[in-house]
């Protein structure tokens, strides 16, 4: 059985650093997933997906990352995805993770809005740096409700000491959504 992590958390959290460090330190074949290069593939049409009419086109790309992850999972590769996976995002992959019997873990990145937009205007040149929709986006993962539990605060946190943390969560299985949650909608 393979294992996913979607690791997640607004624009300037960590996640591609730690999805790197994650996913090359596995004991296992491993894959990194990033999302980012399934929206830069979008040629002709592209829309900001944190913009509400990219609604149907965020879908669209979610469901092509589930499948890539699903093609790899079935290979026999563990696999990190690392994006801007909202609980809203969660529901395909939770139905792969029940139809092909993978374990999924859900690892949230927040670390306090100063310290996300900071680390966000260190970004290379192309990444998102916009405040305004970094702070919409930090604002989106405040409050998750049930998958509070997922959260892990990195403000503090270099991205060698997050990876261990990260690892840490999904060893233990504290962040793994159960079979039961993976086929609720």
């Amino acid at each position: 059985m393979s294992d996913v992590l979607v690791l997640t958390g607004s624009p300037g959290s960590g996640k591609t650093t730690v999805a790197r460090l994650v996913a090359t330190d596995a004991g296992r074949p491993t894959v990194h997933v990033t999302t980012d290069e399934f929206y830069r593939a979008i040629r002709t049409g592209f829309v900001a997906p944190y913009l509400p009419e990219a609604q149907r086109q965020n879908e669209v790309v979610v469901d092509a990352i589930v499948a890539a992850v699903t093609a790899y999972a079935r290979g026999g590769y563990d696999v990190v995805v690392d994006g801007v996976v909202g609980p809203w995002f969660l529901p395909p992959f939770r139905r792969a993770a029940a139809d092909e019997q993978w374990s999924l873990s859900y690892v949230v990145l927040r670390p306090d809005l100063e310290t996300t937009l900071t680390r966000a205007q260190g970004r290379a040149a192309g990444e998102l740096k916009d405040v305004d929709a970094i702070t919409g986006l930090h604002a989106a993962f405040a409050d998750l409700g049930d998958l509070e539990r997922h959260v892990i605060d990195t403000t503090h946190l270099d991205p060698a000491a997050t990876a261990a943390v990260v690892r840490q969560a999904v060893a233990s299985g504290t962040h793994q959504l159960s079979p039961e949650t993976a086929t609720r909608d």
